[in-house]
């Protein structure tokens, strides 16, 4: 009887489970069907918009005095003192004396030219009497002629002459004696000194090398792809100096002139800048030392309506966008200049044009991508919606 049993309720039990399997399956079938998979890749997107660009040119160069003097003595005579820094390294001032020669003689010259200037008057004087005797003496006779020998022209004229040699003479004889005392032509600062106390120099032998530290100069080269981005008056722009290194600084200077040619190795010109009071001796800012390389900064031409894009979103000239459809198209753009990390661009893109800055893996033309927030923030005006609906 259990067996007969069994044998009429196992039928009704498997039709059971398989009215309850064909419910499941059919209950998930159908909630596949409402959730639709968005297989489109994910996007982040930034908006362009064009600016002006200030171009900042940038170059390198060894600062070096305007001037550099090789100091020759303009007597000769034994050396007598030298002024405490008229040593290599020593900075001395303009005007200061830098080593004297004996004077004696050159003293005794002075005097030798002021007797013969005092004699030469002294016979101006004689002479410009006797023809004033002679002149009075031609006019109670005027019947009479009188030649210039008579009166006494060309011996005034000689006295006249004597004197200004003996001036001539005195002066020469001043200037040797003033240049027994060899002074400073500028703020120098002392790279050698060749002479010591009780040493004979001659004339015009080298005593001493100089170099100027009230203006010291940086010629920079300027790149091809710079020179472009050159403003048309260069004279007088503010330029920056900066000292790198451990104490580092900056100084500012200004561009003085342009060499006017091209180098035939670099194909690159060259601009000069100029730097007034170099080891701050007046201004008390940091010394910038000669022989040192610096950087220089100066701004160059105004760029209008640019656009500026990080290297890594530009590969081979080309961008890529979302459009209006929420594609990838690419663009191809215009980079005019690189700065850095940053491309400038002029041509190839529009304002408010939505700039990819994560690809797909394989980013094709016509894509259909999701922008990335853009999904949340419609969901969420959804639920606003939604609840706004039940209140």
């Amino acid at each position: 009887m259990q067996s007969n049993s069994l044998r009429w309720v196992f039928p009704f039990v498997a039709l059971a489970l398989g009215i309850v399997g064909f419910m499941a399956i059919n209950a998930i079938a159908k909630e596949s069907e409402k959730e639709v998979i968005d297989a489109r890749p994910t996007v982040q997107v930034e908006p362009v918009a064009a600016n002006d660009h200030q171009v900042i040119i940038n170059s390198y160069g060894e600062v070096k005095p305007l001037e550099n003097t090789q100091l020759s003595a303009q007597v000769s005579g034994e050396v007598l003192s030298w002024h405490p820094n008229f040593v290599a390294g020593g900075v001395v001032a303009r005007g200061e004396t830098l080593f004297t020669i004996e004077k004696d003689n050159y003293e005794a010259a002075v005097l030798v030219a002021e007797a013969e200037l005092a004699r030469a008057q002294a016979g101006l004087i004689e002479e410009q009497a006797q023809a004033q005797v002679a002149e009075d003496e031609a006019k109670r006779f005027p019947s009479k002629a009188r030649t210039d020998l008579f009166l006494r022209k060309p011996q005034v004229l000689s006295a006249q002459a004597s004197v200004k040699s003996a001036q001539a003479a005195l002066k020469r004889a001043q200037r040797d004696l003033d240049n027994c005392d060899v002074t400073a032509p500028y703020d120098a600062l002392v790279i050698s000194r060749n002479i010591g106390v009780g040493q004979f120099v001659a004339m015009g032998s080298q005593v001493a090398e100089l170099n100027n530290i009230e203006t010291a100069e940086v010629i920079i080269p300027i790149a091809g792809f710079d020179s472009v981005f050159l403003p048309e008056r260069i004279k007088g722009i503010t330029a920056t100096i900066i000292q790198k290194g451990l104490n580092s600084f900056t100084r500012e200077g200004v561009i003085d002139r342009d060499l006017g040619i091209v180098d035939n190795a670099t194909r690159m010109s060259s601009l000069v800048v100029r730097i007034e009071d170099p080891y701050g001796l007046k201004n008390k800012q940091p010394a910038i030392k000669f022989g040192s390389y610096v950087q220089i900064n100066f701004a160059g031409a105004m760029l209008n309506n640019i656009y500026r894009l990080p290297q890594e979103l530009v590969n081979n000239k080309t961008v890529w966008i979302v459009n209006e459809e929420q594609q990838l198209e690419p663009r191809k753009v215009t980079v005019i200049r690189e700065e850095g990390e940053y491309f400038y661009i002029s041509d190839g893109l529009q304002a408010n044009d939505k700039l990819v800055i994560t690809l797909p893996e394989y980013p094709q033309k016509g894509m259909a991508v999701k922008i990335a927030g853009l999904q949340d923030t419609k969901k969420t005006e959804a639920l606003e919606n939604a609840s706004t609906e039940k209140l």
